[in-house]
C-alpha cells in the first residue's frame, strides 16, 4: 500500500511537465479526483481564490485525458479520506492531514493507485496567469507610493514592503487574477479615513493618480529586473514568497502563492484603470501586454 504525503509542488521552478506516481483516487459526481506525489500544476486556493487553477493534461497507460479542474484537498492519514476545496474542515499545519493538489478528470478514465502519469501544464495559460498576478503586484505598489505622497493626512501603522502607507492592505475587498489582467476592489469607508485616507480628494483625483501609477510603473518596468519565488519548502502549505527588485525605491519581498513572471522583461507594457463603483469603492483594473 501507497503511503500518502503531502503533494510536492513543482510550479514554482519553471517545470511545466512531470511524471509522477498517482497516491490517491476518489470519485464523485463531477468525474475521478486524483492526487500525485508531485505536480506541477498550480491549484486554486480555497480560502483566497484570487489565482485560478491551471489548465493542462494527463496521460494515463498512453491516453491523454484533459485535467477538468485542479484544486486544493487534504487527507486525513488516519482514514484516508480526501475532503477538497470548501471542504476541507481543518487548517493548515493539523497533525494527521496533509495538504494536496487534486486533479479531476472523466469518469472515463482508467486509473489507479500506483500508476505512473504524466502531467502537463498548458504553458500558455499559466504564463498570462503569471503575468496577470505580478502585474496586479507592481500596480498596487505603483498605487500605494502615489497615494503616500499627497493622500494621508497622518501616518498609517502599515506600511508596504517600499515603505510607503499600505492602502492596498487596508482597503482591499477582494483581488482576481485572469489572463493578463487582474481586477482590485477597494472600498472606502470610516474606518479608513479615521486612519487618515482623504477617500474624497482621492476620488475626485482618479484620472491624476491613473497616470501617475502608469507613470511609476513605466520607470520600474525599464529596470528590467528579475523577480523570484522564494519558497520554504516543497510542499503546497509551505510559504513562498514573491521577490523583486524596485531600483532606488527598494527590494519587495512579500507572501504570495500563485505562479508569477521571472523578469519585468517579460512585459511590453502594464496600464492601470481606476474606476469609482459607488460613493465607497474604487475598482483598479490591470492589464499587461506580454512583449513580444
Amino acid at each position: 500500500m501507497i503511503e500518502l504525503s503531502a503533494t510536492e509542488i513543482l510550479f514554482c521552478h519553471n517545470t511545466w511537465q512531470h511524471t509522477s506516481v498517482v497516491q490517491l483516487i476518489k470519485e464523485t459526481d463531477q468525474g475521478t479526483w486524483f492526487v500525485t506525489k508531485e505536480t506541477p500544476f498550480h491549484p486554486v486556493s480555497h480560502i483566497w481564490p484570487d489565482h485560478p487553477e491551471d489548465k493542462g493534461t494527463v496521460v494515463i497507460n498512453g491516453i491523454k485525458y484533459p485535467v477538468l479542474a485542479c484544486q486544493t484537498g487534504a487527507i486525513e492519514l488516519a482514514t484516508g479520506e480526501l475532503y477538497i476545496d470548501k471542504d476541507i474542515p481543518i487548517k493548515r499545519g493539523e497533525a494527521g492531514w496533509v495538504f494536496v493538489v487534486s486533479h479531476l478528470i472523466s469518469k472515463k478514465s482508467n486509473i489507479a493507485v500506483e500508476n505512473t502519469v504524466e502531467l502537463t501544464v498548458d504553458k500558455e495559460y499559466q504564463d498570462a496567469l503569471s503575468r496577470g498576478h505580478s502585474a496586479g503586484h507592481i500596480a498596487y505598489l505603483a498605487l500605494n507610493k502615489v497615494l503616500h505622497t499627497s493622500y494621508w493626512r497622518k501616518d498609517a501603522d502599515r506600511k508596504d514592503e517600499l515603505g510607503h502607507h499600505n492602502f492596498n492592505s487596508y482597503a482591499q475587498e477582494t483581488s482576481f487574477v485572469t489572463e493578463d489582467q487582474c481586477e482590485d476592489v477597494y472600498r472606502l469607508g470610516k474606518t479608513l479615513r479615521k486612519r487618515g485616507l482623504n477617500s474624497a480628494e482621492l476620488m475626485a483625483d482618479l484620472s491624476s493618480i491613473t497616470e501617475q501609477v502608469n507613470q511609476q510603473i513605466t520607470v520600474w518596468l525599464a529596470l528590467e529586473n528579475e523577480v523570484s519565488i522564494e519558497c520554504e519548502g516543497k510542499a503546497l502549505t509551505d510559504s513562498r514568497y514573491w521577490i523583486a527588485d524596485f531600483g532606488i525605491d527598494g527590494v519587495v519581498k512579500l507572501p504570495c502563492g500563485g505562479t508569477h513572471v521571472s523578469s519585468f522583461k517579460e512585459y511590453q507594457e502594464i496600464k492601470v484603470e481606476l474606476k469609482t463603483q459607488g460613493e465607497q469603492e474604487l475598482l483598479m483594473l490591470t492589464h499587461s501586454k506580454k512583449r513580444i
